[in-house]
């Protein structure tokens, strides 16, 4: 029996990481320009507390200039604002990102609201979604375009191909739906309430799966030879009490149908963070009309 091309989203962030670290250097020689990110973090979540050294060590990795600011839970909601206000107006920050989730008490749609669009790295701001859905130059969300690096690693052309978005969430299921598009797909985003999504999924000749339900897309559900994106990252019971990580695909049945798939982990995951560090650095040369090449 035949298995899929493992698609290795370590080696591919890490050929990233080093050409944006390169395009740094570029830019701070020919412009005298290191780009900043800043990176803000309120309470102790110990999850959100791993993922903000990994992007602070990583950025710094690349040459940019790596500003963290962590906050206590009790921080109000208008010391936060009043923070991110600040982070605007510094010449020396191209990206800020305010890691989510939030204390209940602070409205997260507010905050990323109040970011300047043109440094929102996360992506979020409703200017960059409006902007990425009609077409235009936008900062995009960093798990969808980490997903497209990925499909086209397998695949540089997606013309012409049915893909299929498994999920409909604004983070990852909409923006990946509409870069798809610009990627000239054919696009059908479906999710949990869709009426036949064994067979909607069985139509792709991408499938990307973001519905936040461990192993939820079983084998007969991908077309033999499809690229599968696994978007999930789930944590199960495994062996002796200790917790493992699956995606939303079943790898192990599906690896024996699709063409390429991402493993979980080290698939889609490690594309975030080198996405992020990519936006960063388009912020820095968008701010100043610097001409970017990657």
């Amino acid at each position: 029996m035949s298995t899929a091309r493992i698609i290795d989203g370590k080696l591919i962030a890490e050929g990233l990481r080093e050409d944006v670290a390169a395009a740094v250097a570029r830019m701070s020689r020919d412009h005298g320009v290191t780009p900043g990110l800043a990176v803000v973090l309120v309470g102790d979540n110990p999850a959100s507390e791993v993922y903000v050294r990994n992007k602070d060590r990583q950025t710094r990795a690349a040459g940019m200039t790596s500003i963290e600011m962590k906050l206590p839970a009790t921080t109000s909601e208008r010391e936060l604002l009043a923070l991110v206000h600040e982070l605007n107006r510094r010449e020396d920050v191209d990206g800020i990102l305010v890691q989510l989730p939030l204390p209940p008490h602070i409205d997260s749609g507010r905050v990323i609201e109040a970011i300047d669009p043109a440094k929102d790295v996360d992506g979020f701001h409703p200017i960059n979604a409006g902007r990425l859905a009609t077409g235009q130059p936008a900062l995009v969300p960093c798990t969808p375009l980490g997903c497209i690096i990925l499909a086209k690693s397998v695949q540089p052309d997606l013309t012409g191909l049915d893909a299929v978005v498994i999920g409909r969430s604004n983070i990852v299921g909409k923006p990946v739906a509409r870069l798809l598009l610009g990627e000239n797909c054919t696009v059908t985003v479906a999710h949990s309430k869709s009426r036949a999504l064994p067979e909607i999924a069985a139509r792709a000749d991408l499938l990307i799966a973001a519905i936040g339900q461990p192993e939820f897309v079983r084998a007969d559900w991908i077309k033999p030879g499809a690229i599968v994106i696994d978007v999930g990252i789930n944590r199960v019971p495994g062996e002796g009490g200790k917790h493992r990580l699956v995606g939303d695909v079943h790898f192990e049945d599906a690896r024996h149908v699709a063409g390429a798939i991402t493993p979980v982990p080290g698939g889609v995951g490690p594309m975030t963070i080198a996405c992020l560090l990519r936006n960063t650095l388009t912020a820095a040369a968008a701010r100043r009309g610097i001409a970017l090449a990657l």
